[in-house]
């Protein structure tokens, strides 16, 4: 059942939107950055690296709202519940396929805005290297947010309310990955690790409750 809820995820994200809105709005950011902060190569070459976390994780927020509400307004994890079917399973499918519809997109298009920031290949090497870690994380970050805000009305805004803070420690180490080497990449390995093992576990608990 896993596979079949994360291949039928992955083909809604690519149907209906949710993997093309934030890949579109990533690279929309990092091109209009350079036009906020001026044309100085040397700069945008120095904050590039922390540009592309950034825009990653607000790119990261615009599908939040529909990964875990449309499947409860259907009724989709009531039956799942019903025939006995694990919410944490369910969680952990969800964020699967999330990651496999956002993760790479993103990293591909980081590779066009490393073009447009004037970013260097040793550079874009340790953000790539950097988002394969730290994706996953904002992956399952994003799938517990939603589920903790489904239901709720203005849900998006409150979603950017919840995630943005606990985002925080990733996009940290992962600016900080790109210069400051093994150590922020092992910390936001651990980051990511930890989320990906709660946030399963908070999304279970979160539907659990919408449904009493």
């Amino acid at each position: 059942m896993i596979w079949l809820l994360i291949v039928r995820d992955v083909r809604r994200a690519w149907t209906g939107g949710g993997a093309v809105f934030p890949v579109a709005f990533f690279l929309l950011a990092c091109i209009l950055f350079p036009f906020g902060v001026g044309p100085d190569r040397e700069l945008l070459a120095r904050i590039g690296g922390g540009v592309i976390w950034a825009a990653a994780l607000l790119a990261a927020l615009l599908p939040v709202e529909r990964l875990v509400s449309p499947d409860a307004d259907a009724g989709v994890l009531d039956q799942i519940a019903v025939r006995g079917g694990s919410l944490v399973e369910v969680a952990a499918a969800k964020m699967i396929a999330h990651w496999i519809s956002f993760g790479p997109p993103l990293m591909l298009a980081a590779v066009v805005a490393s073009g447009l920031l004037g970013i260097d290949a040793a550079t874009l090497g340790a953000i790539e290297l950097g988002l394969l870690v730290g994706t996953p994380g904002l992956a399952a970050l994003a799938v517990a947010t939603s589920a903790l805000v489904a239901g709720l009305r203005g849900a998006s805004s409150v979603a950017g309310l919840v995630m943005l803070p606990l985002a925080v420690p990733l996009l940290i180490f992962g600016a900080g990955s790109i210069e400051g080497g093994e150590g922020a990449l092992k910390l936001l390995g651990a980051v990511t690790l930890l989320l990906m093992v709660g946030a399963p576990v908070v999304a279970a608990a979160a539907i659990r409750v919408g449904r009493e």
